[in-house]
């Protein structure tokens, strides 16, 4: 397969993208790295990358940004972080992507724990997780020509656990090998709507 992941040299991103690497033609997107460069908050910007790749059998992304702070310092622009790009950069990802796609082909998306167990200073986060979630289940009622989208969303991981291990007190780190099969379920499996939890 020609998969295309999107924050493959990322935490997360790089264990994927070596996984992959193995059997299929992996192409590597990010905003400063990779063999073609994308800002995900930016709707032109997946265009270009798109006509870059030309046509895929999978995309994956593990990218977007959201601002990290407690709820009382959050102004609006704040919330716009991660509205513009975690949420809708992955919504364009979709949108724009699908035509991009082989039929049958696939696009897995990546959240996280905060959608069903947030913590303290994750508001933004929250809300992005949250909506990425039902996107997915509602986008796969009208797709066509066979296309799937999943979403991962994974629990604090091993690579980042000592640095998010005080932001996430109780919670136990997933290991990485875990988390690849997430998408590796997403990307060869033939689940579609799917919001798949790796959760202690």
């Amino acid at each position: 397969m020609k998969i295309l992941i999107i924050g493959g040299r990322g935490t997360i991103g790089k264990k994927v993208s070596s996984h992959f690497s193995e059997n299929n033609e992996v192409i590597i997107a990010g905003r400063n790295s990779g063999d073609v460069n994308v800002d995900i908050a930016d709707s032109k910007s997946i265009g270009e990358m798109f006509k870059k790749t030309g046509k895929l059998d999978a995309i994956i992304c593990i990218a977007g940004t959201v601002k990290w702070a407690n709820f009382n310092e959050l102004s609006e622009e704040d919330f716009h972080i991660g509205l513009n790009s975690k949420l809708m950069g992955q919504v364009n990802i979709v949108r724009i992507g699908r035509t991009y796609l082989n039929k049958g082909g696939s696009i897995t998306l990546t959240t996280g724990v905060l959608a069903d167990d947030p913590v303290v200073k994750t508001t933004g986060a929250a809300i992005v997780n949250g909506g990425l979630h039902s996107f997915v289940k509602a986008v796969v009622l009208e797709l066509e020509n066979g296309i799937r989208v999943n979403v991962v969303s994974p629990d604090m991981v091993e690579d980042s656990y000592e640095r998010l291990k005080d932001l996430f007190p109780g919670h136990n780190p997933i290991p990485m090998d875990k988390v690849v099969n997430g998408y590796v379920r997403s990307v060869n499996g033939k689940g579609n709507g799917e919001i798949i939890r790796i959760y202690n």
